[in-house]
Formats: C-alpha cells, structure tokens, sequence
C-alpha cells in the first residue's frame, strides 16, 4: 500500500508506530463479503478516505471544544493513539457519543438560541456519516427544500419566491415552527430513518447522538427530544423529517419555498391561505411540532420578511430588498464594532468590522436597494470618522491630525476641530477624511 502522511490526518495512511494506523487490513475490519448495500453503511462511514474528508472538514471548521476540553488541533493526535479502540467499540455497537456542550447566543430577533456542541470526536464521526448519508437521501428530496444542502443556498430560495409572487401569488402562508430544533420527536424521526437506513448498528448510533445528554454548569441532563444545533448532522435530521410535508405540498400543487424549519406557501388568496394553514398545523401535529402562531400568519407579502428579506412591489415589478429588521440588526452590530474602546487604533477597528461587511454584502447581494447600500456606506463612514476625531480628542491635536493628511483646506480643519458634538463634527470632517481616504485604508463597501 502506498505510503503517504496528509498533513492533520488523525488517522493515518503509512509511516506512524506500529499498531497506530488505519490500515486496511486492520483486524477489526469487518469483512466486506458480511453486508451489501445499506445494510453495510457503517463500513462506509468508517471507511479510511471518508473519514479523512471529514477529518479535514472538521479541523477547516474549527470550532469551540466539547464537555471534553478538546480542539479540534488536538484530534489527530488523539486518534493515532485511541482509533483501533474506537473503531472497534463503533463497529460493536459499544460506542457512546460524550453529553454536548450547551451554549447560547443571543438571536437578532431577541432572546437567545441554544447550541449543543459535540465534542471534537464527536464532531468527526457525525461528519463522516453525514457524508455518506447526504448523498443517499439528498436527491430524493423536494426540490423546493433548500436549507443545508449541497449546491443550494438562501438566495436561490429567495428567488424563487420571487418568482411565485410575480406570477401573482401574492399572499403568503408564513410558517414558524416553535423551537423546531428542540422539540424534534426522536421515536418519530427514527421511524423516518429506519424507512431508509437498513443497517441497524448505524440506526442505534443515530439514536445515540440523538439521546446524547446536554451539560451545562458541569451537570449533565437527559435529551428526549430535540437534535440541537450545533453538530454536523442535525441539519440533514431535520430535512428527513420535514421532507414528508414538503412531499405532500407538491402532491398538492403549492408553491412554496422551504429553508430548514422557515416555509412559506405562496398563494392567490387569503381563502386558500387559511386552507392551507389549517392542513400545515395539522400535519405538523401528527410529527409532534407545533406552529408557532404568534410569528406565523397568513399575510399580503409585502412587508413580510424571509430569510433576511422581503419582497416589495416597484413600478409593477417585484423587487428584492432587505428587511427592516435585519437593517436594524446590522447597524447595532456596526454600532458594537465602532465604538470608541481604549488601544485600539482605526485600523484594528477596521480589522473587526471588514469581515462583517464581506459577509453581510455577499448575503444582501440580491437586494434590488443601491440607494440603501450607499446610505449605509455614509453612515458607516461617518460612525469611524467619528471615532476617530475622539481619538485625537482635543480640538487643537484634531486641527493638526488633519492638517498633516495634507487633505482639504484651512477652513474645513479648523472647522472640524471647532466645538460641537462629535457626530455632527464627523459630518464636517467628510471633506478631509473623504471615501477614498477609507478606501487607502481597506475599508469595504457595501455598494459596488
């Protein structure tokens, strides 16, 4: 067998301590012969090249460490002493996945979400049968799903929606299920699963993940329900489930948009809305999920949000905007990264906001408001001219900052450096610290 060492790889290919490595014919191997087709699936999660695909994917990922302290840099040193064990326990169904980590983060709507994060180890098995599972079941999916799957992103599902409201279904049946992820019914799920997974051992290691307890403070509580956020496979658990509804709405002719547990049905009529609302809580009750009614409703599309957006009429076309509250959510993080904190310089500061302006213009690229996108560029402008005037804080040390640039003129210096509030003197400073100055320093903007 050829040799190679794959920089990171925790299991390894040639060349480590005898014993250490994966090899293929490593006893605990299961004899290919032994299983055929699905039956045989756990082979596959188990085989060398997926587990170093999902290897790799998962030290890229990074992420916060599990119960267990690990990062993810640590795994492949603990899997060149620990694999043969594992890969024995997993293949004899004695495998235990660890508790996953709570952690909460605060949601741009309010409140906070909950996360479980798995353990490194964890991380990587989960990878490594979302890997072999994803290809199995992705094709047999709707194609109006088009949350967490390969090829397909929000601001497809976004245009779609377009699509619909323009051909003049212009009431939507908005759908929010109530802390879907949390509530998700293991025995149902499982029962979806098991309809298209045949190898039993990979069903109980499934069920394991799903069971596996929540710590938090050091105490570790049991999980009935729910597949939290924050591991590789939860994502894909939650499209088999939600696929069958998808399924039904097709059979029924609707139109509709579905990304992970955000759906909305496109409709002519508040009529046929209702209708279709009363079908949707129906059939979700019988996955035992609830509606939630106070964010769902059935609505005229305009002024309703999806997935950051909202749709609007212009000159009897349908246009692509960004929603009120995402603009909202976008200047209070701007606001967090901008204002003034002692040490750090304008391009530290610049250093934390750039990546949020790339990540925020590349989601908003579809929005049809160039208006609004220079709007925000000013004001972005404006908030680090302001800080920066507060840096050099005094009028006098402000007149000669600014005389030293060697920009604008006498007038607008010691204008600037006269008394006055500090957002109106950011205003007055536009002349000196101009577009093009931001631009020599790397700032990004949002229009063009």
């Amino acid at each position: 067998m050829r040799e190679s060492r794959e920089t990171g790889a925790g299991v390894t290919r040639g060349g480590e301590a005898p014993g250490t490595e994966y090899r293929e014919e490593d006893p605990t191997a299961t004899n290919g012969d032994e299983h055929s087709g699905t039956s045989a699936l756990l082979e596959a999660v188990l085989e060398r090249d997926n587990l170093f695909r999902a290897l790799k994917r998962v030290k890229s990922n990074r992420g916060s460490p599990g119960v267990d302290g690990m990062r993810t840099d640590d795994l492949s040193a603990h899997l060149r002493v620990h694999w043969p064990r594992l890969r024995e326990d997993l293949l004899a169904g004695r495998y235990q996945p660890q508790p996953v980590r709570r952690c909460e983060i605060p949601k741009a709507s309010g409140g906070t979400r909950i996360l479980g994060i798995p353990t490194a180890l964890d991380r990587l098995i989960q990878q490594a049968i979302l890997q072999v599972l994803q290809p199995r079941f992705d094709p047999t999916f709707s194609e109006h799903s088009y949350g967490f799957r390969p090829g397909r992103s929000a601001q497809q599902a976004i245009l779609a929606a377009q699509r619909y409201v323009q051909d003049g279904r212009d009431v939507v049946v908005d759908v929010d299920l109530e802390a879907f992820f949390d509530r998700v019914n293991h025995d149902v799920l499982m029962g979806r699963l098991a309809k298209r997974i045949e190898d039993k051992r990979l069903l109980k290691l499934l069920r394991r993940y799903l069971e596996a307890g929540m710590m938090a403070d050091g105490v570790a509580t049991a999980r009935t329900e729910g597949t939290p956020q924050g591991g590789p496979l939860s994502p894909l658990l939650a499209n088999v489930l939600l696929d069958e509804v998808d399924q039904e709405l097709e059979q029924r002719g609707h139109a509709f948009v579905r990304y992970a547990d955000d759906l909305n049905v496109y409709v002519r009529s508040e009529r046929a809305g209702e209708r279709v609302m009363a079908f949707l809580r129906e059939r979700f009750a019988s996955l035992r999920l609830r509606v939630n009614e106070s964010k769902s409703a059935v609505a005229p599309v305009r002024g309703r949000k999806f997935l950051g957006y909202q749709l609007y009429a212009w000159r009897g076309e349908v246009r692509r905007g960004v929603s009120a509250k995402s603009q909202t959510a976008f200047k209070a993080r701007v606001r967090e990264l901008t204002r003034r904190t002692a040490g750090r310089s304008l391009r530290q500061v610049l250093d934390g906001l750039n990546p949020l302006l790339r990540g925020w213009k590349n989601y908003f690229r579809l929005a049809q408001q160039s208006r609004l996108f220079k709007s925000l560029d000013e004001w972005i402008r404006r908030r680090l001219r302001m800080l920066q005037l507060k840096h050099w804080k005094r009028g006098t040390t402000i007149y000669l900052a600014l005389r030293a640039l060697g920009r604008g003129n006498e007038a607008e210096w010691k204008t600037v450096a006269a008394n006055g509030g500090w957002w109106r003197r950011a205003l007055r400073a536009g002349g000196v610290l101009t577009p093009g100055w931001f631009d020599r320093l790397g700032l990004t903007r949002l229009r063009g």
